[in-house]
């Protein structure tokens, strides 16, 4: 195997040390958030980060870069109090990924990517036509990580909307059938297939 010391990766070439260090703590979720100012102008861009945070009350949360250039999507959930969460299915990752080109705030990544928005809540928050899962969040917080100056942004979930095939008699959503892919560091797309699915585990006798 190869062995690499901190040293190593501090010494690398940034773009090969970014591959490596966020390819390695595995297969991460792949989601577009999509939010809109108070003028209408939609944003959307894509997220590795996305996590479960909790299930009563339920909370997502996503990571942050640093605040030291604009993020649209930050200052318009924090202005507008809402965001919504896309998960990317297979046909679309070509246009989910072009999301994260720096595109200005006047122009939508929607428009130029050309992925459909579509409201379906009382609030004026854009979803993605066509994600097989698709979260309305109400920004609740944000948390400071002092290491890297990254936050920790937290969304209460309040409304979800999941393609009925996905959906299992006990709640559980099987992603595969509706083919939702991963991310593989920061810029590799895969596909998801279902391996098993056990019981809730319990000590062993």
């Amino acid at each position: 195997m190869r062995h690499f010391t901190a040293d190593d990766l501090s010494n690398f070439e940034t773009r090969y040390r970014n591959y490596l260090i966020n390819s390695l703590s595995g297969y991460k979720s792949a989601n577009l958030i999509g939010t809109q100012n108070v003028s209408g102008q939609t944003n959307l861009a894509v997220f590795n980060s996305v996590v479960h945070l909790g299930s009563n009350p339920a909370l997502l949360g996503f990571i942050l870069r640093p605040t030291t250039v604009p993020r649209h999507s930050f200052s318009n959930m924090q202005n507008t109090g809402y965001f919504s969460v896309n998960h990317i299915g297979q046909d679309m990752i070509e246009a989910a990924h072009n999301t994260s080109a720096k595109y200005p705030e006047t122009v939508s990544e929607f428009e130029k990517t050309g992925l459909q928005p579509v409201y379906k809540t009382d609030q004026k928050v854009p979803f993605v036509e066509g994600s097989p899962v698709q979260i309305l969040c109400r920004y609740v917080n944000n948390y400071l990580i002092e290491e890297n100056n990254t936050r920790l942004v937290v969304g209460a979930i309040e409304e979800v909307f999941v393609q009925e095939e996905m959906l299992h008699p006990d709640g559980w959503l099987q992603l595969d059938k509706g083919n939702v892919v991963a991310i593989n560091g920061l810029e590799g797309y895969a596909k998801t297939a279902l391996i098993d699915r056990f019981p809730y585990a319990r000590p062993k006798e």
